[in-house]
């Protein structure tokens, strides 16, 4: 442990289990003698008992601890430390502007998706560190003619996720067509249609509150690019059955009015013992902080403090994200950390409030402004808890493609298959005019990189006898790489490619005939430290060899770098495919028998 790491475990008052101590406890949490209540969560967030916990119960440290282990060796990253404590980030991967709430036994998180699709992600745990996907809010994204096609860095921004009178609420921003919300009365789906509540540009990061005397509103921010103005909260009083706003705003914070702000957005809106509250991030992605407002009116004026900034950790730019309380009364933080072709990973700090009535999250300098911890002692849950992180693995055995997977666009059912081959996914060869760029190709189905190092393995063989039909194993942002298979007009052959930003694609490597018809290939890309990728392909079941080059992975659109599958036949004109691409057909396929990742580089 270096030596700023271990400065931080101490102020937060773990300097003995730091030092290899054993923390014995429950899976779900540290077993600490006692610990301080909180004086309650955010008006509003637990709401009703909603489904049941876990099975109560503690185990050995010793247990947990072997089966955080065992955890470690299957998985990318494990943020279960399976001592009692956990490190950061609890979500290692591009879950961005994180909203969550509690309800009953569970922990509920969503966050932006941009244009993947399924969009707005639902994430569950039973501790706030151990975490799993159980479905999507959309299932398309609206427009749909719109969104047909990838719309890099438009589509679902920043949402928030709120409980009230028995249903589950997500509010979310499109910035070129206003703001929506999706309603459920069970997490895991369906969620009802997008509603429009404020139609226009440049309306984001909205969130609402439902008052003690049923009154609500709503805030939000402005993104620049659209509407021309930024660093400013504008709030609204709402409808309660949250479908429209009732005037036409005020501005509540005003960013250009405070100084050294920039950049003033992600409001979240809560109340607690008579004061209003409103978290919100300023400073920009990569290295702003995390500030909170508050007045006895939530109609301003409201005072402000910078509760949480980056200080001498090395998290730069900590902040946007939720306020959430355990059952027991304990309060935390969860926020996002900008890490380039990484993504918007997720980090959990203790959070709480000081005598002079304002909250700090993470390591507490007796200042009032929080440094991001490392490693902390768990919430303490009354719950066993499985130590696991999101999926990325599919053997495609089920009968649909795991939750972890998104496509660039909204999806056709014809691009995919996992019945045509059982056990296999089939994905089809069709013509595109945008077959030369995997970028604007809608069907390239990826998910997000799981964790700082690891490395992805499939096996595809493809067939078809039309030249330009391609597919492969794929890391895809700004810029990308590939390695598979390509009909070169004669036969079919291993090839491997990059692009650069706004470039063509070019040869990394001299293409490797194999077959006339059909062909079959093993694909691996390892990722190290920096995002530097290393393709290889075994051809004949002797081992892989290295491909070329390495590749270093570069983020896309306010998203982290991708990786994932895809087959595509060659380019053809909007005459020969049909106008938004549906009505192709295929010139082969490509199956995949199965998409395993691991841990390392």
């Amino acid at each position: 442990m270096d030596e700023h790491s271990r400065r931080q475990v101490l102020r937060a008052g773990l300097g003995a289990a730091a030092a290899g101590s054993a923390v014995l406890g429950g899976v779900g949490g540290a077993a600490h003698a006692s610990a301080p209540p909180g004086s309650g969560g955010p008006a509003g967030e637990a709401g009703p008992a909603g489904e049941a916990g876990p099975a109560g119960g503690d185990i050995a440290g010793e247990a947990a601890g072997s089966e955080a282990v065992s955890a470690r060796q299957r998985l990318p990253w494990v943020a279960d430390l399976g001592d009692g404590r956990y490190r950061n980030p609890v979500l290692n991967a591009d879950w961005s502007d994180p909203d969550a709430v509690r309800v009953g036994a569970y922990f509920y998180l969503v966050a932006s998706s941009f244009n993947r699709v399924p969009g707005l992600p639902v994430l569950r745990s039973a501790d706030l560190v151990n975490w799993s996907v159980i479905g999507h809010a959309l299932t398309e994204l609206e427009p749909e003619d719109h969104f047909s096609t990838p719309r890099h860095g438009g589509g679902v921004w920043a949402p928030a996720l709120r409980h009230h009178d028995g249903t589950f609420w997500i509010f979310y921003p499109d910035p070129d067509f206003g703001i929506f919300v999706v309603t459920a009365t069970d997490p895991s789906g369906p969620w009802s249609r997008p509603h429009p509540v404020k139609l226009g540009k440049g309306l984001i990061d909205p969130c609402p509150l439902w008052d003690d005397d049923g009154r609500a509103y709503l805030v939000h921010a402005w993104a620049k690019s659209r509407s021309g103005i930024n660093n400013r909260l504008t709030l609204h009083r709402m409808s309660p059955d949250g479908t429209r706003l009732l005037d036409e705003g005020r501005i509540v914070v005003d960013g250009d009015e405070l100084p050294g702000y920039t950049t003033l957005e992600g409001p979240k809106l809560y109340k607690r013992d008579g004061w209003y509250w409103i978290f919100a991030p300023a400073g920009g992605v990569t290295h702003g902080w995390q500030s909170a407002f508050r007045s006895r009116s939530v109609w301003g004026p409201y005072e402000d403090r910078v509760v949480l900034a980056q200080g001498d950790s090395p998290v730069n730019g900590p902040h946007q994200g939720a306020w959430v309380s355990t059952a027991g009364g304990e309060d935390w933080f969860l926020h996002f950390q900008d890490r380039a072709a990484y993504g918007r990973v997720v980090h959990l700090q203790p959070m709480r409030w000081r005598t002079d009535g304002w909250p700090v999250m993470g390591a507490d300098n007796d200042d009032g402004r929080g440094t991001p911890v490392p490693v902390h002692a768990k919430p303490r849950v009354d719950a066993r808890v499985r130590v696991t992180a999101p999926a990325t693995s599919d053997e495609f055995t089920g009968p649909e493609l795991g939750k972890q997977w998104i496509w660039q666009a909204n999806a056709d059912p014809s691009w995919w298959s996992l019945r045509r081959f059982p056990g296999r996914l089939a994905l089809a060869c069709r013509p595109s005019p945008v077959a030369h760029d995997l970028r604007l190709l809608p069907n390239v189905l990826g998910q997000r990189f799981p964790a700082e190092t690891f490395t992805a393995t499939t096996s595809v063989t493809l067939s078809t006898t039309t030249a330009g039909a391609r597919a492969g194993l794929v890391v895809l942002g700004g810029t990308y790489a590939w390695a598979g298979l390509r009909h070169d007009g004669d036969r079919i052959v291993l090839t491997y490619r990059t692009a650069a930003v706004d470039a063509a694609e070019t040869e990394a490597a001299r293409p490797v005939p194999l077959g006339r018809g059909k062909a079959a290939v093993r694909l691996r890309v390892s990722v190290g430290p920096g995002a530097v990728c290393r393709f290889a392909a075994d051809v004949d079941g002797r081992g892989f060899a290295p491909l070329g080059a390495p590749f270093t992975a570069t983020a896309g659109k306010w998203i982290g770098a991708t990786v994932g599958l895809f087959a595509t036949g060659p380019e053809a004109d909007n005459a020969t495919v049909g106008t938004t691409g549906n009505a192709a057909v295929s010139r082969g396929e490509a199956e995949f028998d199965w998409f395993r990742v691991r841990p390392g580089g």
